[in-house]
């Protein structure tokens, strides 16, 4: 406490830029989900997995690669369900495998 008042009062009145993260929380978050379910989909193609497993997977990964492109433009309660969804599908792909 060095006598500054300002110095332990966080700022909670910039709501761009919370805005600002929650779009690049959910683009990144998208687009990491889609990564991993086209690797998931590629190993599993690959393997002796039945196919509806690399089809869940890759599901998945559009659905996670479409909630990116959501959360990139703004839309960032419509791509955080969608990652949900997403993340879903390629746990049901797991569940078949």
């Amino acid at each position: 406490m060095d006598g500054r008042g300002d110095s332990e009062v966080p700022d909670f009145g910039d709501s761009a830029l919370d805005a600002r993260r929650a779009r690049w929380t959910a683009a990144l978050t998208g687009a990491v989900l889609a990564l991993a379910g086209v690797a998931a989909a590629a190993l599993r193609a690959s393997g002796s997995a039945p196919a509806l497993v690399p089809a869940a997977y890759a599901l998945g990964a559009a659905v996670c690669a479409l909630a990116s492109v959501l959360g990139s433009r703004g839309r960032t309660r419509r791509a955080l369900w969608l990652l949900v969804v997403g993340a879903m599908v390629m746990a049901l792909g797991d569940q078949f495998d």
